[in-house]
């Protein structure tokens, strides 16, 4: 099946080729695409962590601690769905430098809540600021509306654990 579909630039459509049914050619092309636009939006807050000696693994850290406060070591390993031992190092760097705290849970001393420092919410926001000026330049360069249709294809690409867990990472936070 063949669709016209726009590559963002109101001047420049592509015919391309859509793999909607089994035995079809892969997406060749919108696979590159991804691959070049991760390495490009990475990159932007790559550069600023090296500066601290952090990692990719450092961000995703940050940002989920910054964007959900008091969150259990628990439910951040589920989030990121990676091991104890890859957490533990990379929160271990966290701590000793004061970029997030942690307390005992109220209820259950056992728990581990994380919150992110001054220092850790100041690096957060300078990363945020670098990676969405990337998304909004190309916001910009597509069609009005196109982030309700951006925010819906990469909705769909997610291997959501639970029904809620989109709604969780979706909603709208501070």
């Amino acid at each position: 099946m063949e669709v016209h579909v726009s590559d963002c630039r109101a001047d420049d459509h592509r015919t391309r080729v859509v793999d909607d049914a089994p035995g079809q050619q892969p997406a060749l092309d919108l696979i590159e695409l991804l691959f070049f636009a991760y390495r490009d939006f990475v990159g932007d807050a790559d550069r600023r962590l090296a500066a601290d000696g952090f990692g990719r693994a450092h961000h995703r850290v940050l940002h989920f601690v910054s964007r959900n406060p008091g969150m259990t070591v628990a439910g951040l390993l589920d989030l990121l769905r990676i091991t104890k031992q890859s957490l533990n190092r990379v929160l271990k760097e966290l701590l000793e430098k004061d970029y997030v705290a942690q307390r005992e849970g109220e209820a259950d001393r056992r728990q581990r809540l994380l919150y992110v420092t001054e220092a850790g919410a100041a690096l957060v926001h300078e990363l945020a600021v670098l990676q969405s000026a990337r998304i909004n330049r190309a916001l910009a360069e597509c069609a009005p509306g196109a982030r309700i249709h951006v925010v819906d294809f990469l909705g769909a690409m997610v291997d959501w654990p639970a029904p809620e867990g989109r709604r969780a990472v979706t909603r709208e936070k501070g």
